[in-house]
């Protein structure tokens, strides 16, 4: 999502580490860049402003003006005040002593609430908690099946009374069977909505009264930009949300709804969805996600990937095979399979740190079907 603006980005910082002294004209020619950078990926053009304010302020500080490194004390700041943007925030979900604990998903109709709701399950499971599903969209055709569908692949209970049809009913239903089964977690799936509907948003606080939940998370589609932006700030004031999804952040979206939602909403983002399968949700973590900008890569991010695919017993005998020489042509198979398992290679190699010079040398993108094919010719020897 962010790789025209780490493109641009980097592009500057390479200008300013052939300067040899920093001056006001040439830290003005860099901030121009940069605002061009952030208003091309859609952040809000106020958080541009008061970005670039910042910036300038700290940049032409004598300090800086006379150092030997300018380029690094820039890269420096603008990784700060990136930081900045993004608040406090810690990522995944606050610590609650609720029991069980209630997590209502909002959103517009589209935007990946229920896929979110299953992944964010499966989050919850692999944190060793026991989570309980329900949807209350009983207006889309077989928006219910779908949650069904999806707990069922991931191995998570659904609460789904036949034959009832009340969305307050289905959630509160929930919340009793939770209380009675030992479940710790409720995830709330709702109906999408328009916050001009007033009939739906009457609903969803009737549905919000009735299950007292701890978390309102609005899930947002990357892809739309600046009206995800205007829709949370609205869900914000008439509902409460206490925190964002930003789904399809591995598609072509400019980026400019995560730089700009924490400082135009006031929310912070919570999780992030980076891909089609139930693992792609991951909480967010600012740092991570600056340093991705700024070329740095993302090395925590892969090693938590890593250890999610490969077991780690299996890892420790590949250890002592290749000790002893003894790395065979199926062992090798078996860790191209479990790079794949990790994700896209373009996202892997967006988190190596330097990586962003050669990603920009392949402009159609890592051939994944390479590796599909020296896989078969592997299965193809006997």
């Amino acid at each position: 999502m962010f790789d025209s603006l780490s493109t641009r980005l980097q592009d500057v910082f390479k200008s300013l580490r052939g300067e040899a002294r920093l001056t006001e004209q040439t830290v003005e020619a860099a901030l121009r860049e940069i605002r061009l950078a952030l208003l091309e990926a859609d952040v809000n053009f106020r958080v541009v402003k008061a970005f670039t304010d910042k910036v300038r302020d700290r940049a032409v500080d004598q300090e800086v003006l006379r150092s030997l490194t300018p380029g690094q004390h820039v890269i420096r700041i603008v990784r700060d005040e990136m930081l900045a943007l993004f608040g406090d925030t810690q990522g995944g979900l606050p610590t609650s002593a609720a029991s069980p604990r209630v997590i209502l998903m909002l959103g517009l109709q589209g935007s990946g609430k229920t896929t979110s709701t299953g992944k964010l399950a499966r989050y919850l499971v692999r944190q060793g908690r026991h989570p309980l599903v329900v949807s209350t969209d009983v207006r889309r055709p077989a928006a219910i099946k779908q949650l069904s569908v999806l707990a069922a692949q991931v191995g998570i209970r659904v609460h789904d009374p036949e034959g009832e049809l009340d969305p307050v009913v289905r959630a509160r239903g929930a919340l009793a069977a939770a209380r009675t089964l030992g479940f710790d977690h409720v995830i709330v799936d709702t109906a999408g909505r328009l916050h001009i509907d007033d009939e739906l948003m009457g609903e969803l606080r009737d549905i919000k009264t009735a299950v007292a939940p701890t978390d309102l998370l609005y899930v947002a589609d990357a892809m739309t930009g600046q009206d995800a932006i205007k829709s949370a700030g609205e869900f914000t004031r008439q509902i409460g949300v206490t925190g964002v999804v930003l789904t399809k952040i591995d598609g072509d979206a400019r980026g400019g709804a995560a730089l700009s939602v924490v400082s135009v909403v006031g929310v912070p983002i919570a999780f992030v969805g980076s891909g089609e399968r139930p693992e792609d949700l991951e909480p967010f973590h600012p740092d991570r996600v600056v340093s991705r900008i700024l070329g740095m890569g993302d090395v925590l991010t892969l090693i938590e990937k890593a250890e999610q695919v490969i077991d780690k017993d299996h890892a420790e005998r590949l250890e002592a095979q290749l000790l002893r020489n003894e790395f065979s042509l199926e062992d090798f198979r078996e860790q191209l399979r479990a790079v794949r398992r990790m994700g896209p290679l373009d996202s892997l190699l967006g988190m190596l740190p330097g990586m962003g010079q050669l990603k920009q040398a392949m402009p159609e993108g890592a051939d994944e079907s390479k590796l599909s094919r020296v896989e078969a010719i592997i299965c193809s020897m006997t």
